[in-house]
Parts: structure tokens; C-alpha cells; sequence
């Protein structure tokens, strides 16, 4: 199983981007989706998820600001992110976490986010 991301790049606070994930496999209902960020010398942090049971979580520095979803049909998964900041810096990854124990990442994607 490939997840292959695109979007990313360098952008200036308050601008928006959506980064987008295509799953080489097809996403069941049951499967968690998510967004990881890491930054330069840190660990892989969460920054949203859809659940199987269709529940959405998100990291408190984004709340109100990012939004995930997903289209199944597509096996897609994307992060829309509205009013960048600098603390959103850093490579992003995508996670595909199946019900039958399939665990992926994606190949990461940088976000730089400058003042």
C-alpha cells in the first residue's frame, strides 16, 4: 500500500493551503485517517484524524483553522489549512490506520510558514 501526497510549499502567515493524500488502496469506512506534523528535531505529532466510527479529532493549535476529510470513493484524504502561522511549520504526513491492522505513512511533505 502507497499513500503519495501533494501539495506543500512556502507560505506567508494567514495564507491557506490543502495538502492532499491518494491511498493506492481502497480506504473501508471502518479505517482511520490522519495528519501528522514533524518538526526539525521533534517527534511526529497529530494534527487531525478521522476515526472508523467517522469521529474527527484535531491537535488545540489547529481547532477552527484546519479541517480534514476524506473521500473513500477516491481513496482520498485531504487537509485544508486557513490562516497558516509559523508554528505550522514542518513535514506533514499522511497516516492510513486500517481496521484489519494496516498501518501507512505517506512519503511527508513540507510546510514552511514564514512571519
Amino acid at each position: 500500500v502507497r499513500l503519495v501526497q501533494s501539495g506543500g510549499g512556502f507560505l506567508q502567515a494567514g495564507e491557506s493551503l490543502i495538502l492532499a493524500c491518494v491511498a493506492s488502496t481502497r480506504i473501508g469506512i471502518l479505517d482511520s485517517v490522519a495528519w501528522y506534523r514533524q518538526g526539525p528535531g521533534s517527534q511526529r505529532d497529530l494534527v487531525a484524524r478521522i476515526s472508523g466510527e467517522n469521529k474527527f479529532e484535531y491537535a488545540d493549535a489547529v481547532k477552527g483553522r484546519f479541517t480534514i476529510s476524506r473521500d473513500d470513493a477516491k481513496s482520498m484524504v485531504y487537509l485544508e489549512m486557513n490562516d497558516l502561522a509559523p508554528e505550522d511549520t514542518g513535514t506533514y504526513y499522511c497516516n492510513l490506520n486500517e481496521s484489519s491492522g494496516g498501518f501507512y505513512w505517506g512519503q511527508g511533505t513540507q510546510v514552511t510558514v514564514s512571519s
